[in-house]
């Protein structure tokens, strides 16, 4: 089934659209606001056939239908894809191999080493513009649809809601790369991001503490919560499970794990299937796709060409080579250069790294092993990982204390989400944490490199452009 865009047939169109008709930016105006531009630039790049023209009153191109917001919405080509640079600068990666250094491009190899900063001056940065692009997209619909024509109250806030939950996951992934981790001791200080959340391109660029974006993520999500359904038409829409999955996230981020429990449980009563590898060892070509993915809760996948990232040596010795997982979802690199996540080349459409339903267990098991409850916590780990063993090579996990649980909790989730990010935002949370918090190096090129615990670097340094052209921003410390 296709689903219509809207088609803006020239670039000009699209900043014209973007501008009232009253409002005329000149040059220095438009130089000053280049972060808003830059973001949205690729906006209306269109590969589907049925779209709909905005009509063009006055020489302004406007919205009007509450369809055309619909519209927006079903572009997966803007809101589907989200972070990749999370996938170079955690510890599952490994670019180990001397000949492949040589040879990969500069940004990843500055990703690799967690340098200062990843982007020259006059580079862009996908993941930045990538979810500013989204933001600023959902800001175009959530300041005009509850005003459009031809639409129910109902349909216009369904709008509303899904284009809030988009800015919501945005808004927790950029302030999760380009933020400090989340301390409730200095959150309220702690240089956050710039907040937009209207489409005024005049808007304040100034960076917003780290607790005011966490509370707009939490204010968008448990907003749009009462007009969604409880489950998506396309997993790649928003829906209540979805939002139950990412406040799960959000306040497992802030270390609000009690919130993140009741979160997760409210998850798992709409949606908890998981798949059993078992199913799938001998012919794991007919793993579901995302559409029919019933683990995947909200789909999106990683941006860019991230997808062929080598898994460090440490990895692939973690898994092990009778879990199911390193079977079906690591391979040999073609070169001999280690070892790659695979999972994509069954389903050809990327790799997923949206919520989804081992990894809420996993939030849920964590929040009880903290609680103290560890029987229940490891049980929920039996659950998860007799679906990622053959039989006879598996065992029930046993623990006698908390500690003990919490631990087999961490190491679970980086056996079960390897290969997709999710163990980078890990890392920076886990620092928090004596028992796990650790230094890294690793070697690149004849020289080591440490990220020690704490460390700045655990924060991606914001693009100098976007610096130089808006100096309200200010930069991270390095």
């Amino acid at each position: 089934m296709k689903r219509p865009y809207i088609k803006l047939s020239t670039h000009r169109e699209m900043i014209i659209w973007l501008v009232s008709s009253d409002k005329i930016l000149n040059y220095k105006q438009m130089k000053k606001y280049t972060i808003v531009l830059l973001v949205i630039s690729a906006l209306f790049v269109i590969s589907c056939s049925d779209y709909v023209d905005i009509e063009d009153q006055t020489g302004t191109r406007t919205l009007k239908y509450t369809s055309d917001y619909q519209y927006l919405l079903n572009n997966t080509s803007t809101f589907e894809f989200s972070y990749g640079y999370p996938l170079l600068t955690s510890d599952d990666a490994g670019i180990e191999d001397p000949t492949y250094q040589e040879s990969v491009v500069a940004q990843w190899g500055l990703a690799y080493t967690w340098s200062e900063t990843f982007v020259l001056d006059e580079q862009e940065d996908s993941d930045w513009n990538r979810f500013y692009k989204q933001i600023n997209v959902c800001n175009q619909i959530t300041d005009g649809v509850s005003d459009s024509e031809k639409g129910t109250v109902e349909e216009k806030k369904s709008i509303l809601a899904q284009a809030k939950v988009h800015r919501a996951y945005a808004y927790l992934k950029l302030v999760n790369l380009y933020a400090p981790p989340y301390n409730e001791a200095t959150a309220s200080n702690d240089l956050g991001l710039p907040l937009l959340t209207t489409a005024y391109l005049f808007s304040s660029l100034k960076r917003v503490s780290v607790e005011t974006i966490y509370q707009q993520i939490i204010a968008d999500l448990t907003s749009a919560l009462p007009n969604l359904p409880d489950l998506p038409d396309y997993n790649s829409d928003p829906s209540k499970v979805a939002v139950y999955a990412l406040l799960s996230e959000t306040n497992l981020e802030m270390r609000n794990f009690t919130k993140a429990s009741l979160y997760a449980d409210s998850t798992l009563s709409l949606q908890n299937t998981i798949i059993d590898l078992n199913d799938y060892a001998s012919s794991p070509q007919s793993l579901p796709k995302k559409l029919q993915d019933p683990e995947t809760i909200f789909s999106k996948l990683v941006g860019g060409n991230f997808y062929s990232v080598i898994l460090s040596s440490d990895l692939i010795d973690f898994l092990g080579t009778k879990d199911l997982r390193y079977q079906l979802f690591t391979e040999e690199n073609y070169n001999g250069y280690g070892r790659s996540y695979s999972r994509q080349n069954y389903t050809y459409e990327g790799v997923y790294i949206g919520p989804n339903v081992p990894e809420i267990m996993l939030i849920k098991a964590e929040c009880l092993a903290r609680g103290g409850d560890y029987t229940a916590s490891v049980d929920l780990l039996n659950n998860l990982r007799t679906k990622r063993f053959r039989p006879e090579d598996y065992k029930d996990l046993t623990v006698s204390s908390a500690e003990e649980a919490l631990a087999l909790v961490i190491n679970e989730r980086r056996r079960e989400l390897f290969g997709r990010g999710f163990r980078w935002f890990d890392m920076r949370r886990l620092n928090q944490d004596s028992a796990f918090a650790k230094e890294y190096t690793r070697t690149f090129k004849g020289t080591k490199y440490t990220l020690p615990v704490n460390s700045n670097r655990y924060t991606y340094a914001i693009g100098g452009k976007y610096i130089s052209l808006n100096p309200e921003i200010e930069q991270n410390p390095r």
